[in-house]
C-alpha cells in the first residue's frame, strides 16, 4: 500500500516523497480507516485526503466551508487531469445537474460542497445513490462550539458515521485546543479514529508584536520595506478595511478589499486577482481566512487585535505556505481591548460562548505582554512543548528590560487551585486584592489563607499575571463550565517545584515585587525584509534560466486564469534552472512535475531551455 500512496503521489504530483506523517494517514485511510488530522497551515493537509481519495475506488466528497476554497482545489486537481467538481450556489440548476449526472455516472473522483449543501435533503438522497469511497471534512474546527470559527451547520454532520458506517471519514484542521478537539472528536462521532497531531510550530514565521501608537502610520512604515511583496492586512471592521485600502493605494500601493459586505462576484473577483498576481496587498476583515492556498504571502500584518489564539495562529498562518521566511506583525493597544470586549459583551451568542470568548481574548492579551519566546507560547496553546529561544520573534531577538511576574504568578496559580471550582477571572482577582465582593463571600474565599495575598499589585498587574498565565498554559478554561478557570497540569508542576515562570509585566514596578536581573538588548537584529525566492546559490547561467520560466509560467497562468503556482511553484521553478534537464525523461525527475504537467508543458519547458524536443511520428 505504501508503494500505491508513492506511485500515486509522483504520478499526479510529481513530488518524490510525503513530507511528516502524511504517508501514515494517507495508507490508514485508504485501508479504511477513520482519521482525525491536527497539521498546520501549509503542512500539506489536502494530500492526506486526496491521495487516498484516489487510491480508494467511488468517490471522495470533500465538505469545505469557503467558495473560494473549494474553487481553488478543484482548479489545482483539474490542472492535473484529476476529475473534481464542486456543488455550490453559484452553479445554475442545469449546471448543479449535469455535476451530479457525472459523480452517479463515475466520472468524478472528487465532489466539494459545503455542509448547508451536504445536509439538504436532495443532496443527501444523491449522495446515497452514488458510490463513495471516501467523506473529508476540511476546516473541521468548524464544528466546536467552542471553537474561533463555529459554524453551526458543521455540528450536524454527525449524519455522515449514521448514513455510510462503513465509509472511512477524515477530519482536518490546523488550529484546535484540547476543548475544541474533544467537542469535534464527539460531534463527528470519531472516538476511534486515530489523531494524527503534527507540530503546530511554523519555523519559518517571525513574529513580533507593537504597541499601538498610530495603526496607519506604523502600517505604512511596515510595508515601505516591502513594497515587491505580497501581503495581507486584517482590521477588525469592515470601515477601518476599506480606509487602510484606500490609504496604501494613495501611498503608491497596490491594496483590494476583502470583507463579508461586499457582493459576491466582487469578493470573488479580488480574491482571484489575489491568488494570480504578487506584489499585492489584501484588506481584510476574518472574512478572509480559511483556504487561502497562496504559497507566496510574505507578510500577515494585524493593525487591531484578533478575538483569540486560535484566530490569530490561523490568520497569520496565511504567511509562508511555500516554507520560505515571512513575517506576522501586529500592533495592539488598550483602545483594541476595550472594542473586543464591548464587541462580545454585546453580541447574539450565549452568555456561556461570551464568558469563552472573553476568556480567550485574555489569554491572546496575555502573549501580546508576554516577554517569552512567541513560538514557545503559541505552540504551548495547542498543547505542545517548545524549547524557547527560538530566533525568530521579537521577544527573542531582543526584549526590553521588564519587572519580572514570577512571584505574582506563583501566587495566581495558588489562589485559583484553593478556590476551587467555579473559579471565575474576577472571584480570584478580587480574593488576591482582598476584595470582599458577593461572589467571593458566597463561596467563602474571604476565609481562605490567599485572601488579600497580593494587595501590593494594582488590577492592571493581577490582570496581565493571569493573561500569561492562561497564554502560557499555567491556567485553563475548566470545561466542566467554561466560565471557569483551573490550573492546569502544567500550573500544577510550577507550584510543586516553585518553577521560575517566565512572566514579566509593564504594570509590576519595582515597588510590588523584586526585581530580577534582566538584560536588556536591542531590536537591532529583526529581519526587516525577506527574499521570496533564494537564488544565491544558482549560477548566472540559472538565474537567467529561472526568470525565463518565472516569465513563461505567468503567461501559461494567464491564459488559463489560475494562479501562476498551480502551474509551475517556484521550488520546482528553481529546481528545474539549476538542473537543466535536456529531455523529458531527465525533467520528469524534478519535484513537482507530475505525468500531468510533463505532458501538457514538457516539450514547452525544454524548448525554452533551449534544448531539442523528439518529433513523435
Amino acid at each position: 500500500m505504501e508503494q500505491q500512496a508513492l506511485d500515486t503521489l509522483q504520478k499526479v504530483w510529481g513530488y518524490p516523497a510525503f513530507r511528516g506523517q502524511q504517508l501514515d494517514i494517507v495508507c490508514h485511510l485508504a485501508a479504511g480507516q477513520n482519521a482525525f488530522v491536527l497539521m498546520p497551515t501549509g503542512g500539506g493537509k489536502s494530500l492526506c485526503y486526496q491521495v487516498p481519495g484516489l487510491m480508494r475506488d467511488g468517490l471522495c466528497v470533500v465538505i469545505s466551508p469557503l467558495v473560494a476554497l473549494m474553487q481553488d482545489q478543484v482548479e489545482a486537481l483539474v490542472a492535473r487531469d484529476v476529475p473534481a467538481a464542486l456543488l455550490n450556489s453559484t452553479l445554475s440548476d442545469e449546471e448543479a445537474a449535469a455535476v451530479e449526472a457525472q459523480a452517479l455516472a463515475g466520472e468524478l473522483k472528487f465532489l466539494y460542497m459545503a455542509p448547508e449543501r451536504l445536509l439538504g435533503r436532495k443532496t443527501l438522497e444523491f449522495l446515497s445513490r452514488c458510490s463513495i469511497g471516501l467523506f473529508a471534512v476540511d476546516e473541521a474546527h468548524c464544528v466546536s462550539q467552542w471553537g474561533h470559527d463555529f459554524r453551526p451547520e458543521y455540528r450536524q454532520l454527525g449524519v455522515l458515521a449514521e448514513r455510510w458506517p462503513a465509509v472511512p471519514r477524515i477530519a482536518l484542521t490546523a488550529s484546535a485546543d484540547l476543548m475544541s478537539r474533544a467537542d469535534i472528536v464527539e460531534t463527528l462521532q470519531l472516538e476511534e479514529a486515530r489523531l494524527f497531531l503534527s507540530s503546530f510550530d511554523r519555523t519559518n514565521i517571525f513574529y513580533r508584536i507593537d504597541p499601538k501608537t498610530d495603526g496607519s502610520k506604523q502600517l505604512l512604515g511596515f510595508v515601505s520595506t516591502r513594497r515587491d511583496q505580497c501581503g495581507v492586512v486584517y482590521a477588525v471592521s469592515r470601515r477601518k478595511v476599506e480606509e487602510l485600502a484606500a490609504l496604501l493605494n494613495a501611498n503608491g500601493y497596490r491594496a483590494l478589499i476583502y470583507h463579508a459586505g461586499l457582493p459576491d462576484d466582487v469578493r470573488a473577483e479580488n480574491q482571484r486577482v489575489f491568488l494570480r498576481e504578487n506584489a499585492l496587498i489584501m484588506c481584510a476583515t476574518i472574512a478572509f481566512g480559511m483556504g487561502i492556498d497562496k504559497p507566496n504571502v510574505r507578510y500577515v500584518a494585524h493593525v487591531d487585535l484578533p478575538k483569540s489564539m486560535e484566530g490569530y495562529y490561523q490568520e497569520t498562518g496565511r504567511a509562508g505556505r511555500d516554507g520560505e521566511p515571512s513575517i506576522a506583525w501586529l500592533c495592539y493597544g488598550a483602545g483594541d481591548r476595550i472594542r473586543l470586549r464591548q464587541m462580545i459583551s454585546f453580541g447574539d451568542s450565549s452568555p456561556q460562548r461570551k464568558r469563552l470568548e472573553l476568556s480567550k481574548l485574555d489569554a491572546l492579551l496575555g502573549y501580546c505582554e508576554s516577554r517569552t519566546c512567541r513560538h514557545q507560547t503559541l505552540v504551548g496553546w495547542f498543547d505542545e512543548d517548545h524549547a524557547g529561544s527560538c530566533g525568530m520573534c521579537d521577544n527573542c531577538l531582543g526584549t526590553p528590560a521588564l519587572f519580572n511576574g514570577h512571584v505574582p504568578g506563583l501566587m495566581a496559580l495558588s489562589a485559583v487551585h484553593r478556590i476551587g471550582f467555579d473559579c471565575t477571572h474576577q472571584v480570584v482577582l478580587d480574593v488576591l486584592r482582598g476584595v470582599r465582593s458577593d461572589a467571593v463571600r458566597l463561596r467563602e474565599a474571604d476565609q481562605l489563607s490567599v485572601f488579600g495575598i497580593g494587595t501590593a499589585l494594582n488590577l492592571r498587574a493581577w490582570q496581565s499575571v493571569l493573561r500569561q498565565l492562561m497564554a502560557l498554559g499555567y491556567l485553563e478554561v475548566d470545561p466542566r463550565q467554561v466560565i471557569a478557570l483551573r490550573v492546569s497540569a502544567k500550573g500544577y508542576s510550577a507550584l510543586r517545584t516553585r518553577a521560575m515562570l517566565p512572566i514579566f509585566s509593564p504594570f509590576i514596578s519595582p515597588s510590588m515585587t523584586r526585581r530580577l536581573p534582566m538584560q536588556p538588548t536591542t531590536e537591532t537584529n529583526v529581519p526587516k525584509t525577506y527574499q521570496p525566492v533564494d537564488l544565491s546559490d544558482l549560477s548566472e547561467d540559472a538565474r537567467a534560466r529561472y526568470e525565463s520560466l518565472r516569465v513563461w509560467r505567468m503567461q501559461v497562468a494567464k491564459a488559463a486564469d489560475v494562479p501562476a503556482y498551480i502551474v509551475m511553484q517556484n521550488a520546482t521553478a528553481k529546481a528545474i534552472a539549476s538542473q537543466n534537464p535536456s529531455d523529458l525523461d531527465s525533467l520528469g525527475l524534478i519535484p513537482g512535475m507530475g505525468k500531468a504537467r510533463l505532458e501538457k508543458y514538457g516539450a514547452d519547458i525544454l524548448r525554452l531551455l533551449g534544448h531539442e524536443v523528439p518529433t513523435v511520428n
